[in-house]
């Protein structure tokens, strides 16, 4: 059943830029749970636990292929369910059942008590197979109408993994409590150039109408451009629900540590969140630094005075007319400091 299902979805799948990652619960070899410690507590000390924890906590969203056995689903899948605690919250689930009279949907119903107990989310899309139609053998020929099924519930799972990434990255361990309710913050990657080069169209028309010039640069990069530089400096994003509220990166030269493209969307303005990244991203400042340094148009009144609130200095510098490079020691105090505040 599995691999049917495995087999029909993998050209949707290379479609919707997801990864199957086939898993058989006999081949993982758990034994039944034999933690000393509950699982919510995430204390592994058994290696085919960590391995276990692995491979779930790597994962977006789950297809979980099930028998029925007397109106429940198997005691493996059970166990394999109960011995991990927040690798699979937040995530997607779906369903391919199969047995006899209900074609194993009594095992699915079953099933969903206990994920949602583990705060997955089911989807509604499922594949339901009756093995008197279904199977010869060890053979398995499913309808047509079972493959679009099969696409329907991959589909639906890798849509539902992406709205609920916020979730997981909120609650993920580590994750850094915004200034804002409900907002985090993270490092941005690569993967994050859309919304990145969206932010930075949006905030830098002011500061081209600001000095009445467009030769800036976040307004012109392309998505290939910011995901270049994303890979080369540091960046932190402040996220709410999916939205990029703001951001700033870092880079480390010599005894400088330079800190650039702060920026924040216009309607969540006058909340404290540049001068919390601003103060964050001083804080993060590597080891045998002296200084941060800045930069901003001459005619950024705002960004100016948010500067100098922060306790920066302006250097004498000739070299760019039009802007202005400001700095500040390290080690100064810092108004705000996001890294404080860290999410169980």
């Amino acid at each position: 059943m599995a691999e049917w299902f495995t087999d029909t979805v993998t050209p949707q799948a290379a479609d919707l830029g997801a990864d199957l990652v086939p898993v058989s619960l006999a081949e993982l070899g758990l034994p039944f749970l034999d933690e000393p410690e509950p699982p919510a507590k995430g204390i592994y000390r058994q290696e085919h636990t960590r391995r276990w924890s692995d491979l779930v906590r790597s994962a977006s969203g789950f297809v979980i292929v099930t028998p029925e056995y007397n109106y429940g689903m198997p005691a493996t899948l059970k166990n394999a369910l109960d011995f991990l605690g927040r690798e699979w919250a937040w995530k997607p689930v779906g369903f391919v059942s199969c047995g006899n009279t209900s074609a194993g949907t009594r095992a699915v119903q079953h099933a969903k008590q206990v994920v949602t107990t583990l705060r997955m989310v089911p989807i509604g899309a499922t594949v339901a197979l009756r093995l008197g139609e279904v199977a010869t053998g060890d053979a398995v020929t499913p309808s047509a109408s079972h493959g679009a099924a099969a696409a329907s519930v991959l589909e639906e799972l890798v849509r539902a993994a992406h709205a609920l990434r916020p979730m997981r990255e909120r609650s993920a361990p580590g994750a850094i409590a915004g200034p804002v309710p409900g907002s985090y913050l993270r490092r941005l990657t690569a993967g994050d150039a859309a919304e990145v080069t969206v932010l930075q169209r949006c905030c830098w028309v002011e500061e081209a109408r600001a000095n009445q010039t467009l030769d800036l640069a976040a307004l012109d990069e392309s998505p290939h451009q910011v995901r270049e530089w994303l890979q080369a400096w540091t960046a932190w994003g402040l996220w709410r629900d999916g939205r990029l509220l703001g951001m700033v990166r870092t880079l480390k030269d010599g005894e400088d540590w330079h800190i650039g493209r702060l920026a924040v969307v216009p309607d969540m303005r006058a909340r404290g969140i540049g001068a919390s990244l601003l103060s964050h991203a001083e804080a993060c400042a590597e080891a045998g630094t002296a200084r941060s340094v800045l930069t901003t148009g001459s005619g950024s009144e705002h960004n100016l005075r948010l500067y100098q609130r922060q306790g920066y200095h302006r250097l004498p510098d000739g070299r760019h007319p039009g802007t202005v490079r400001l700095t500040k020691p390290l080690g100064s105090p810092a108004s705000h400091r996001i890294a404080g505040a860290a999410m169980s």
